[in-house]
């Protein structure tokens, strides 16, 4: 069976060495000629609105999926009138606007934080009077790893915040005191069926995720699979979904979701029985979903900007290590480390270890 994959990134690559074990064979479009895909798939390379080349992509193809959200949602649209894609670009459309997708979550009982729309520098004033500051100014789209978002604090100028983001339509978000930073990975099957892996707590800095820790007996996993079940049900969804959370004590609050597998899904790799990659091929193949317990201590650690040596992460007999085959650059995911491990003590000795090998590299990388 073929998988097509609109995208060449860390999760195409990712995507394809799930599956390689199942015997599939993988093909995937992206406009770069060096993406790191290209060494476990077949590449057409070209624009992602190119009708040709998602024909090209189609055909053949069982099944089209997409490894990130920012894919155009008309593009995606096309492709599903020559290929069976999944997930749905329902899906896609949803998750590519947080107006739609703030509104989205309050339609289904999903609490977030207070939003309000904003398409002018005007309207933008009068939502920071209501909201009051700080407050998170946020693109309604192209919004990834931090990107189009300025945090407005007492005394900035909003005209400047304005121009930051480009002058184009956003949000004005209430700033959430949170506690923690979770997420939940789920998938749904064809026939409806949903499982969820347990919930993730992740560490950011920069916009960008440094940490995600398995927490399997966390006492919020209900709650969080009671809201990612609505969502996908909603969407009448196919494969993996993460939704990003905001603790609150005994609340929840809905940051936003990725109609996709996710990076703070990487411990599932070597932490579960079956990864969220493997599980978002076998739903959107129609094959039977594998099951998502954790299976001990786990967590990942990223690799921003420049890996650290092979040898010194794995030099720590519980860590593996994930290379994406990409050039070194500052704020760039070049690759991950796992560790699974039963023993409490040496998982957090291991998760220690390779954050300081992670924030040397990036030192080492950016000096």
């Amino acid at each position: 069976m073929i998988v097509g994959i609109l995208g060449g990134g860390q999760l195409a690559r990712m995507l394809a060495l799930a599956g390689h074990p199942l015997g599939l064979h993988f093909r995937f479009l992206d406009p770069s000629p060096t993406a790191c895909s290209r060494g476990v798939a077949q590449q057409i390379q070209g624009p992602f609105d190119d009708e040709a080349k998602l024909l090209a992509l189609a055909e053949g193809s069982d099944v089209v999926t997409y490894e990130f959200e920012n894919v155009p949602a008309r593009c995606v649209a096309y492709l599903a009138e020559h290929a069976n894609i999944y997930p749905a670009p329902r899906a896609l459309e949803a998750g590519q606007d947080r107006l739609f997708e703030k509104r989205l979550f309050r339609e289904l009982g999903i609490d977030t934080a207070e939003f309000l729309p904003v398409s002018t520098p005007q309207a933008l004033a009068l939502a920071v009077k209501q909201l009051g500051r700080p407050a998170l100014l946020k693109t309604r789209t192209q919004g990834y790893d931090g990107k189009g978002q300025v945090m407005l604090r007492e005394g900035q100028d909003l005209a400047e915040a304005w121009a930051a983001i480009g002058g184009v339509p956003a949000i004005v978000e209430a700033l959430v005191p949170f506690e923690r930073e979770l997420s939940v990975i789920a998938v749904r099957a064809r026939d409806g069926e949903v499982r969820c892996y347990p919930l993730s707590e992740n560490t950011h800095r920069d916009g960008i995720l440094r940490l995600a820790v398995s927490r399997p007996d966390e006492p919020l996993q209900g709650l969080a699979r009671g809201y990612a079940t609505r969502l996908l049900g909603h969407l009448d969804y196919v494969g993996v979904l993460a939704l990003e959370l905001f603790q609150q004590g005994e609340r929840l609050l809905a940051n936003e979701f990725a109609p996709r597998v996710h990076n703070s899904g990487h411990w599932t790799i070597e932490g579960a029985e079956t990864s969220q990659f493997e599980n978002h091929l076998r739903a959107i193949l129609g094959l039977p979903l594998g099951r998502t317990e954790a299976v001990e201590h786990a967590a990942m650690v990223n690799f921003i900007g420049a890996l650290p040596p092979a040898a010194e992460v794995l030099k720590l007999p519980q860590a593996h290590l994930h290379a994406y085959d990409k050039a070194p650059r500052p704020g760039r995911k070049v690759g991950h480390a796992t560790v699974r491990t039963p023993d409490r003590a040496v998982f957090e000795q291991h998760v220690e270890a390779l954050q300081r090998l992670a924030a040397g590299a990036a030192t080492d990388k950016n000096h």
